[in-house]
């Protein structure tokens, strides 16, 4: 069995199947490769204005909105008991005329909603079956299926994540390296009302970083040393509810968790390259890092709009060896720099260096009292380039 299509789309996470659907929007006929996922996903995932925008656009904001809560305000507190401490920076929307920075999504109803749409798509069709093989030409690809199909295609997004099987056909190489973290996530409802405020906790061990969902529950995003996280999740739930109230400073009152947490290991990922030959890397193909200030999947979006555009402007998906040159190098400064920074803050809050912890308390001192450099990280976090135009929620 083989097919021909303008595009293939590996992967069918939330990357996979936004990609899938922008290709889609193109006018462009799609072969999405998106085997189902091993286990719901009880994360959620804070996404900024440009990314509300492209989720505007595919037609699926609007569905997800009723699960979504604002952030209009940032707050960083140092729960360190370190010689230097941190003051308290808050970032308000406000500050750059905008209604809200973003809003918090669950990522279980984003994906539902994104595969419905996906399948709703006819210019989409949808393989659940694992690529095996890939061959690359001048003139197109081929990807063969482990069911036998073979898909042909001008162009490809590889979305299949950290561990890529098309990513490593096509020969690009990562640097990849761990943290001595894992992530808890679970959401909890609380006495006290959020106010649209997340509160993002600096331990030793890592964030500890509370974000708005609708009415008085938010979602958590605990960092823990992995040794850690056996003994946590056996905690009885009573138990479980009081560590989080102590760890929050009870600033939402008594809280009660709502479903059993999950554990992910903390590690970063970023490729040598972002496309060869006609494939282009997308989301956590090409780049992972800790869940540090709204920037993985925001990220993974925007490489989506550029993949996107730079096959646009090369006259379509058969004009793929020339986007991807371009792609690779407009993606190159926005996924190195913030990888880096991202890595720097985290082995800053994790490092017992007293150079090293007055460095990191000095920097959010300056953020609070410096009220340009505020502005400008608060811009230039939403966007390279910065654009105060959002959404109209």
């Amino acid at each position: 069995m083989q097919a021909h299509y303008d595009i293939a789309v590996v992967g069918g996470g939330l990357a996979g199947t936004v990609s899938a659907l922008a290709a889609a929007a193109e006018g462009w006929r799609v072969a999405f490769i998106a085997p189902k996922p091993p286990r719901q996903d009880g994360r959620t995932t804070a996404l900024l204005t440009e990314s509300l925008d492209l989720l505007s656009n595919l037609g699926v904001w609007d569905v997800v909105r009723p699960s979504s809560a604002p952030l209009r305000t940032m707050r960083i507190l140092d729960g360190t008991s370190r010689l230097f401490r941190a003051p308290p920076v808050s970032f308000h929307s406000s500050e750059i005329d905008l209604d809200a920075f973003g809003y918090n999504i669950p990522n279980q109803p984003l994906f539902d909603a994104l595969h419905a749409a996906a399948s709703s798509q006819g210019r989409i069709d949808r393989f659940e079956a694992t690529l095996r093989t890939t061959e690359q030409g001048e003139e197109g690809m081929v990807l063969s299926l482990d069911d036998g199909t073979e898909i042909r295609a001008a162009a490809a997004l590889a979305a299949d994540g950290r561990n890529s099987t098309l990513r490593e056909a096509i020969g690009i190489k990562v640097k990849t390296w761990s943290y001595p973290q894992s992530a808890l996530v679970m959401n909890f409802s609380h006495r006290f009302p959020h106010g649209d405020v997340s509160t993002e906790f600096h331990t030793e061990q890592g964030p500890f970083t509370q974000v708005p969902l609708p009415g008085n529950r938010s979602s958590l995003v605990w960092a823990v040393k992995p040794e850690q996280v056996d003994d946590i999740l056996a905690l009885p739930r009573t138990q479980l509810n009081a560590e989080v109230e102590r760890r929050m400073h009870s600033i939402l009152g008594a809280v009660e968790i709502e479903n059993d947490p999950q554990a992910w290991p903390l590690s970063s990922l970023i490729a040598t390259r972002f496309g060869v030959g006609r494939t282009m890397l997308v989301g956590e193909t090409g780049h992972a890092f800790p869940p540090i200030g709204a920037q993985g999947l925001n990220l993974g979006l925007r490489d989506i709009r550029q993949a996107i555009d730079a096959l646009r402007e090369a006259g379509g998906p058969d004009g793929a060896a020339q986007a991807v040159e371009s792609y690779n190098r407009m993606r190159r400064l926005d996924v190195t720099s913030r990888t880096a920074g991202v890595d720097l803050l985290n082995r800053a809050l994790l490092s017992s260096y007293l150079p090293m912890q007055a460095l990191r308390a000095g920097g959010l001192a300056a953020l609070s009292s410096i009220p340009p450099l505020r502005l400008l990280a608060m811009r230039e976090g939403m966007t390279p380039g910065w654009r105060k135009s959002g959404p109209s929620p």
